[in-house]
């Protein structure tokens, strides 16, 4: 099924599985694909920002999203396309969607600075594609450097009703969440799905903002369904008391330039990467840091089991 503005829950966005020889880890790409799956997640975003998809080769991001897709079974699958040129955007698009993508993500190009360049770009990116891919509009301006107004955001759904969801990772971004709903309520910007980003740092909130729910990585997609399914019963105490008991680690998870080390450890920790390798250029984590990860993991173990990882099936 393709994308609609009724899509909700938890997309987890997928890390690219390397061996240490640079490889793409298939193998271990499909035991994320089941993890997802069997953590109660909605969907999966593959060749994202986290997805290492600057270091992969054409074919290399093809094979990876078809992999996922005929993995995934039923489960919606997004690609990110993005691509310093509009045919390189196309093809990928295609292909995935021929292949049974649920639909596509693009993120603005840095360059990108006033408020027409940013319209007019998701006007001709939308073209470029064809009106019959529904797709995503990222918008993470911490590390894209685009910044866009709710209003630039409501005029770009306007403008293309191929655009079906909002990937939000403003930071700080609440405030301009709430305002996108009072868009929608007014009748001024059509419904979309909203999805939240940002390592889920601020998912516990966003859920009471009016997001959907998150598309993000954080290694415990398993904890971040559990909250949206809480938050959407009306059981804010216990909500929050399990969100807050994970935010230590996933804070931690998110820094800058270090983050996805730390989210390959802990996913291979908890038995699903054989290694935690990105391909470089990439920073390996210190020996200090590792031993906080795991501070950190006994921490939030005290009130999740799902973080005590000691006897759980190690990958060899």
């Amino acid at each position: 099924m393709k994308l609609d503005e009724t899509a909700a829950g938890v997309f987890a966005i997928a890390p690219t599985p390397f061996l240490e020889d640079g490889a793409v880890d298939y193998a271990s790409l499909d035991r994320l694909t089941e993890f997802y799956a069997s953590a109660g997640c909605d969907g999966i975003t593959v060749l994202g920002i986290m997805g290492e998809a600057p270091k992969l080769e054409s074919h290399e991001a093809l094979a990876v999203a078809q992999r996922v897709i005929g993995r995934a079974g039923s489960m919606p699958i997004i690609v990110g396309v993005s691509a310093a040129g509009f045919v390189a955007m196309r093809s990928l698009s295609h292909r995935v969607m021929d292949a049974g993508a649920a639909g596509v993500m693009i993120a603005p190009p840095p360059s990108l600075r006033t408020d027409e360049q940013i319209v007019g770009y998701f006007q001709q990116a939308a073209e470029a594609i064809g009106p019959g891919i529904p797709w995503v509009l990222q918008d993470y301006p911490l590390a894209l450097t685009v910044v866009m107004t709710a209003e630039v955001i409501g005029r770009i759904v306007t403008d293309n009703p191929s655009c079906v969801m909002l990937k939000h990772e403003d930071w700080p971004g609440l405030d301009k969440l709430s305002k996108l709903r009072r868009f929608q309520r007014s009748g001024t910007m059509r419904p979309i799905a909203i999805l939240t980003g940002n390592g889920g740092l601020f998912l516990d909130f966003e859920l009471e903002r009016g997001a959907d729910g998150a598309m993000t990585g954080y290694a415990f997609p398993d904890m971040l369904v559990e909250t949206v399914r809480l938050s959407k019963e009306g059981r804010r105490e216990e909500a929050h008391d399990l969100f807050d008991a994970h935010l230590p680690l996933m804070r931690y998870e998110q820094q800058k330039d270090i983050g996805l080390a730390v989210r390959k450890y802990l996913l291979k920790r908890r038995g699903i990467l054989t290694s935690d390798a990105q391909r470089k250029p990439w920073p390996r984590l210190s020996s200090e840091s590792i031993a906080e990860v795991e501070y950190l993991l006994t921490r939030v173990s005290r009130h999740d089991r799902r973080a005590t990882l000691d006897t759980q099936l190690m990958t060899s």
